[in-house]
This record gives structure tokens, sequence and C-alpha cells, in this order.
């Protein structure tokens, strides 16, 4: 199976303009993305999806492969979508796609692995990771995004509420003694007609509601994978989360 890893990489961020050319002892966040990436075997090819010219010339300067995209992208997701497209105008088909978020600058390849070997199964077409919550302070998080599972490993139900509900448990301390919890892990993979599909779907109501998009698919009955990895990212969101990095 051929599989490509895509990264989205847009300057405009409300939070923090222009974070992927951000310098993270000595190189830029993208760079250290895409290194890290590269290093998964698993992969065919590893891609930056970008709209903006500093990023697209800087990732050609240190060799890497980048694409244009439009700056009209509501998500990283169509913008991947894009990529895709292009590539099979030219020729270049893949049967998925893994989404490599832009901003975790040391994210582990056995992470990237864990989501390729998903599609060892043929009947999976989405996939995605997630991770035990160990402490109240993600649990009670609405920026942690919770996920419940089937017996089966696909997801139920993403939410920025602590789900399930446990009702007979009074105290937070309780309910981790008393039920797994998880966390959402943002990188998905898709097999590529899939991904096609999921880009037309119109906004679902749970959607709104959660402000998640991988709830649209599920909405429109599209089954997600899960799986479970015990690797902590470190993800950044904001200005403060690089000076703690680089430290």
């Amino acid at each position: 199976m051929k599989i490509l890893g895509i990264i989205p990489a847009r300057y405009a961020s409300t939070r923090f303009p222009g974070k992927p050319l951000a310098m993270i002892n000595g190189k830029t966040m993208i760079q250290r993305v895409y290194e890290q990436a590269k290093k998964c075997s698993s992969l065919e090819n590893v891609i930056v999806a970008t709209d903006d010219d500093a990023i697209f010339k800087h990732v050609e300067s240190f060799g890497g492969n980048v694409v244009m995209t439009s700056e009209s992208h509501p998500s990283g997701t169509d913008r991947i979508a894009e990529v895709v497209e292009i590539l099979n105008n030219d020729g270049e088909h893949y049967d998925a796609i893994i989404n490599i978020q832009g901003d975790e600058p040391y994210i582990d390849p056995k992470q990237i692995e864990l989501i390729a070997q998903l599609f060892e199964d043929p009947d999976v077409v989405l996939g995605t990771l997630i991770k035990q919550i160990n402490t109240i302070e993600e649990l009670n998080n609405s920026n942690v995004v919770k996920v419940v599972k089937d017996l089966n490993d696909f997801a139920v139900y993403f939410s920025r509420y602590s789900i399930p509900f446990c009702r007979n448990e009074k105290e937070d301390e309780e309910k981790l003694k008393s039920h797994s919890y998880y966390k959402h892990i943002g990188i998905y993979g898709y097999k590529s007609d899939v991904l096609r599909q999921i880009t037309k779907l119109n906004m679902s109501s749970l959607e709104k509601s959660e402000s998640l998009e991988q709830l649209r698919w599920l909405e429109n009955g599209f089954k997600i994978k899960v799986a479970i990895t015990d690797i902590e990212g470190h993800a950044v969101d904001t200005y403060d989360d690089l000076l703690k990095l680089v430290k």
C-alpha cells in the first residue's frame, strides 16, 4: 500500500501567526516536523501543504517537498484533499493519506507508523490515535478532546466534555479509577477515495455543537478506527508553548 504523509502549514493563526517558521533550537518548526515524518518507513513520500509564499520557499530551501494550496480552506483536511487532487491530476496516486500536524516539532515517527498500520485491515477507511487520560486537569479541560470507543476500537463519539458521565462517582478522582478515559491525538489517516467523500459533506449539527470536524464523518456514517498510543506529544499552540518546548 502506498501511503503519503501530508503536513498542512498555513501562516495565519489567531494565537500564533507565522508558527511554522518559528525557530526551535536552530531549525524551524515545519522543518522539524518534516524531518520527523521522513523517519517513518511506512510513508512513500512526505509533502508540506501551505498557502504562504514564505513557507513554500523555506521548505524548498531545506530540500523538502511542498505544494501551494488555496487560502480559503476551512480545515487541514480540505487543504490535504487539494494536494491529493493535484497529485492525481499529475498521475501520482496513493492508497492512503496521513494528516500530520504541523505544530508538533518532535512528533514521534512511531505514532505515524501506528496510524499506517491501521490500514493493513482493508475495512479501515479512517483512522486516528487516542491516549489514556491520567490527570484531572486533562479530564476537565475543554481543549482536550475526549473519545469514547467501542469494543472493536472504533470511535463512538468525540467531545470536549468528560464523557462518559459517571453518575455514581461524585469526585473526579473516583471517575478516573472507575473508568478509562481517552483523549484524542490530532493525527488522521484516510483512504484516498474516502478523503474525497468527506470533504464534500456539509457541516453537521454535531460538528457545529462541539467544533470538531470528525463528528461530521461519524454523523454521516463513516467509521473511524482508533489505535491507542502511550506517547505524549508536545504541540505548540501559543508562543508560551514554544518557550516551554525550547527550554
